[in-house]
């Protein structure tokens, strides 16, 4: 009974500091990527496993429940407990990203999936990239290192440590997209703007050659290639047959069940959905979506120019340029503005991984954004 009464009284304080607007978004959000699990993906995908017709929407509607657990786990907690158990779940989840090269599963190539006893197959990199950006903010907000250079040192040798255990897999979507959190939080925190372009160069020099040069990454200068001249691989096949779902879908689409991407494309459910959604819904769908992504975005930063702590800041900043970043290179391959990464749309696609680290990234969110009152 005492149990019971200290959890609603933990719900009920809860419930009064939340930003309830900023909720109702990210829960819409989830909810629109279960809708379309269930109406578009779900069928087409039990049937090319031959499984039940709904396996993969019940699975999605899982994973969801499991998300909304570290929601309210997350953004329940006060900041300072919110701070140390990040820190442990980032040591965790690096155990877990240095376990992939020894006992990862290969699929096509890539070893980014670990399956451990009782648990489904999972990415550590959906559970680093949260608590990465809340790890890096807490050095670059400390005042314990007297000279301001060291702070940037010491983040980027974290964060180099990260993609170095990416790139063995190898994975330069997310490579990339770490990187990107990286530079956005040092940025952020007051780094001279000439200083962030030299490194951009070093950065852009280093991987060009590791990409064109080292035997490990030929795949990836294959995409390359082959997304700037057709004529020299066929690995715009899937990028192309979006593009083309999306024209045929017009402005209103084919309607429910109509689309014919998701039987030609073999991952529609995870990194082409933004395509199989404008195939059956119409380009109306899709700016619907994008619509509820910049006001939840807007929205954050709103909460970011109140807020004085800089830590906060950072964290938050980093949190929404990470999602602001990744929904744009999902939509840019979907009309081949980018070659193809294997990247999905936040909180729509489906996957266990991408789910679970959006909900954790989205409790991140509303903890820090919640009044701080009792």
């Amino acid at each position: 009974m005492d149990k019971l009464l200290s959890f609603q009284k933990l719900y009920y304080r809860w419930w009064k500091n939340i930003d309830k607007f900023i909720l109702t978004l990210i829960i819409l959000l989830f909810l629109i990527g279960l809708f379309f699990s269930l109406v578009s993906t779900s069928l087409i995908a039990s049937d090319k496993l031959n499984t039940n017709d709904y396996l993969f929407f019940f699975k999605h509607l899982i994973f969801l429940c499991v998300g909304l657990f570290f929601i309210f786990f997350l953004s329940s907690m006060d900041q300072e407990n919110l701070f140390k158990i990040s820190i442990i779940f980032f040591v965790l989840s690096i155990i877990l990203l240095l376990l992939v090269p020894l006992i990862g599963i290969e699929v096509k190539g890539s070893k980014r999936w670990i399956d451990l006893y009782l648990l489904p197959r999972f990415q550590p990199i959906e559970l680093v990239k949260p608590f990465l950006i809340v790890f890096l903010s807490i050095i670059l907000s400390s005042e314990r290192y007297a000279n301001v250079h060291l702070k940037y040192l010491v983040s980027f040798l974290v964060t180099l440590g990260v993609v170095f255990l990416l790139a063995l897999q190898p994975d330069i979507g997310q490579t990339l997209l770490t990187f990107f959190s990286w530079s956005v939080l040092i940025f952020i925190s007051g780094i001279s703007f000439i200083f962030l372009i030299s490194l951009f160069l070093i950065l852009f020099f280093s991987f060009s050659y590791i990409i064109l040069f080292i035997p490990k990454f030929n795949y990836i200068k294959s995409r390359i290639l082959s997304f700037f001249d057709p004529a020299t691989g066929t690995h715009n096949f899937q990028s192309d047959k979006a593009i083309e779902s999306i024209i045929s879908g017009g402005f209103f689409g084919k309607g429910i069940g109509e689309g014919t991407l998701k039987n030609r494309v073999p991952e529609a459910h995870t990194d082409y959905i933004i395509s199989v959604i404008s195939e059956e819904f119409g380009i109306i769908a899709i700016i619907l979506i994008i619509f509820l992504f910049l006001v939840f975005i807007h929205t954050v930063f709103k909460k970011v120019n109140l807020e004085n702590d800089n830590k906060t800041k950072l964290i938050l900043v980093g949190c929404i340029s990470l999602i602001l970043m990744q929904a744009m290179i999902h939509i840019g391959v979907n009309i081949r503005l980018f070659p193809t990464t294997g990247m999905t749309l936040p909180f729509i696609s489906y996957g266990g991984s991408s789910i679970i680290g959006m909900s954790i990234i989205s409790g991140i969110i509303l903890n820090l954004t919640k009044r701080k009152i009792d």
